[in-house]
């Protein structure tokens, strides 16, 4: 287990026992990544409102959880979704999920080398692009690139087979390649030809393309 999974793993259990530094601990830990998952879901004006909503339902059923840190980010996840799902369909509109469940013959990106294809982008821009995804992408993108859960955590909240999920991941990690390095995907500036700026601007994407192979 990784430091940062011990620390959060004794804070959620120092917050089970009621002492309310740990919970602080615990929400600064999981509240920036678990926001990033409901813009995907419920949109930037909303997302505020069902992480409230979310988090009173976490702090309330904490005593039941058990488990490491990498369960509870699993556990919040899903807590999220379904406040996310009961918010949409209180407002009349329906969430737009589904897509290809189907298996991948070879195997899936590497979350962390997602992370460095969005690394030169804001997070209000990664999103926006995040956005452009067919929902069941998004999900699974922003679940094992933000949230950071492996794939059995991520089709648990899902509601999928764990396989459906890696699919879903890799298909958008491939379309979000496609989209940093057109030229809309940075507003505002001119595209330079690589001999301009040293760097050649598809060699990251190129990596990121060779380097999918290894399973998620």
């Amino acid at each position: 287990m990784q430091g940062d999974d011990t620390e959060l793993t004794a804070a959620v259990r120092a917050a089970q026992g009621g002492d309310e530094t740990a919970f602080r601990t615990v929400y600064r830990a999981v509240h920036p990544r678990l926001l990033g998952y409901l813009r995907t879901l419920v949109g930037e004006s909303e997302a505020e409102d069902v992480a409230s909503e979310t988090w009173l339902q976490i702090a309330r059923d904490l005593g039941r959880f058990s488990g490491d840190a990498d369960r509870f980010r699993g556990w919040a996840a899903r807590i999220a979704r379904n406040r996310a799902l009961d918010h949409i369909r209180m407002r009349g509109r329906r969430p737009a999920i589904g897509g290809d469940e189907s298996e991948l013959a070879a195997r899936p990106a590497d979350a962390d080398t997602a992370g460095e294809a969005l690394a030169s982008l804001g997070t209000d821009h990664t999103f926006a692009l995040i956005a452009q995804l067919p929902q069941d992408q998004a999900e699974a993108v922003v679940l094992r690139v933000v949230v950071g859960l492996d794939a059995k955590s991520a089709a648990g909240v899902l509601g999928k087979r764990p396989g459906a999920v890696r699919t879903a991941a890799h298909r958008g990690l491939r379309r979000l390649a496609e989209l940093v390095t057109a030229p809309e995907a940075l507003p505002g500036q001119r595209q330079a030809h690589p001999s301009h700026t040293g760097v050649n601007a598809s060699a990251g994407v190129t990596q990121l393309r060779t380097r999918t192979q290894k399973d998620m």
